[in-house]
């Protein structure tokens, strides 16, 4: 056994600097190609709610637009609560960071949903998909390139990458893994908001050709409750993504993601610009 924090919490931890507002700093566990890891960012920004004195209940939907890369160091976090219901509650996000003239800039801006949920009829219109065992795939190997890669185990069920970037277009851009965070952590809400961008770029599947791409807006959806999620534990979850319409520089992307019990967790949709 260790007291090692893991990495996820390393990368979330926050420290409050005022009313509504926390200063964190990236790591390099989950950095991406000029920022972190767009799944990180979203936590992060789900973590400033989580933490926050005044909230109620626990995530219903969460938002973020990326307006641009986090850069390397600190940055604030503002996550204020600007109207409580009695089951609701409505919050907007944004991070922020010194630009060259020191001048603060905003590089994600956001809202988020929490709600007290009550015990009512419940039922799934969207079941989990059949899929082999996790622990019969090959999981993908560590150092793909990006560091944010190895802090997942991911193993591929269908619509993994292509192996020939050919440029000859596919017939769909549907994938499905198994996936949970490496090493090992038991499953909470922003681990799950994270777990929700883990897909590659749908364009890339769907031409098998590795052009820029970047997520402008992703929002998620939680389905599961506390309950569902420590039910889960450390266990793998599934996830599916597929891309709806690529169409003038942006393709946009629905993603779910249950657990082995087939519970849906959550589920998810974002927009990704694409270049030529």
């Amino acid at each position: 056994m260790t007291d090692a924090l893991h990495p996820l919490d390393d990368a979330l931890a926050l420290t409050p600097d005022g009313a509504d507002r926390y200063t964190g700093r990236t790591t390099p566990d989950y950095w991406n190609m000029v920022g972190p890891f767009g799944g990180a960012t979203a936590a992060t920004l789900l973590q400033a709610v989580m933490q926050h004195p005044a909230r109620l209940g626990e995530p219903l939907s969460l938002t973020v637009n990326y307006a641009g890369a986090v850069g390397q160091g600190d940055f604030t976090v503002q996550a204020t609560p600007v109207r409580t219901n009695r089951s609701t509650q409505h919050w907007t996000l944004s991070i922020t960071q010194p630009g060259p003239d020191g001048a603060m800039v905003t590089t994600t801006t956001g809202t988020a949903v929490t709600a007290a949920r009550r015990e009512t009829w419940s039922e799934t219109d969207t079941p989990m998909p059949e899929a082999p065992a996790p622990e019969g795939l090959q999981p993908l190997g560590q150092g793909l390139g990006v560091a944010w890669l190895d802090r997942y185990e991911l193993r591929p069920v269908a619509g993994d990458m292509p192996q020939q970037w050919d440029g000859r277009s596919h017939a769909g851009s549907l994938t499905r893994l198994w996936m949970r965070d490496a090493p090992e952590r038991p499953l909470d809400f922003c681990a799950l908001a994270a777990l929700a961008d883990v897909f590659y770029p749908r364009v890339w599947l769907r031409r098998a050709q590795r052009v820029p791409a970047g997520t402008v807006s992703l929002t998620v959806y939680f389905h599961a409750g506390s309950a569902q999620l420590q039910a889960t534990g450390t266990g793998h979850v599934l996830g599916q993504a597929q891309a709806q319409e690529f169409r003038n520089g942006f393709f946009d992307q629905t993603a779910q993601l249950w657990n082995r019990a087939g519970q849906l967790l959550a589920s998810s949709h974002q927009i990704v610009y694409y270049k030529e």
